[in-house]
């Protein structure tokens, strides 16, 4: 039997012991960054549906109809390739309860680099961590190399 492949969010273990427990149901995300990991996973395995349950009640996208956010993100997870997640800094929640991530997605759409970073805002809702908002920003607008920055030295 092959060896099992080992999970699109770049933790270095294998995706049945990381992300998938997430994927099938089975746990929540612990933090903010293992729910961020395991959303670049589910857009690397295309698991539309646990995308659209980890975004928060706030997020805008649950204001529509829920088989037109996912029909779209599936077709995005599908049309692109994603080889590489590196996670530069973190942020435990504020007073507020907003954790925050800063991570930079390696992704490619038909041999194109579509990559980015970008900073998360996540907030739990009483179930598990949430995907609430962010703000990214192209490596090619940047003065530094995107693994170099922190949450600190961002671009505001």
């Amino acid at each position: 039997m092959p060896p099992a492949p080992p999970c699109p969010c770049c933790s270095g273990l294998r995706y049945r012991e990381c992300c998938a427990p997430f994927h099938r149901g089975e746990a929540e995300p612990p933090d903010a960054e293992r729910l961020m990991r395991s959303r670049y996973a589910a857009f690397a395995q295309r698991e539309a549906a646990y995308l659209w349950k980890t975004l928060h009640p706030d997020h805008p996208d649950r204001a529509r109809p829920q088989e037109e956010v996912i029909r779209e993100l599936r077709d995005f997870a599908r049309a692109h390739q994603y080889p590489k997640l590196v996670v530069m800094d973190r942020r435990p929640p504020d007073a507020q309860g907003v954790a925050q991530v800063l991570f930079f997605a390696k992704v490619f759409e038909k041999g194109k680099e579509r990559s980015f970073v970008e900073r998360s805002f996540f907030r739990h809702d009483g179930t598990g961590w949430r995907y609430h908002s962010g703000d990214a920003r192209s490596p090619r607008d940047l003065a530094v190399p995107p693994e170099s920055l922190t949450l600190e030295t961002f671009p505001k």
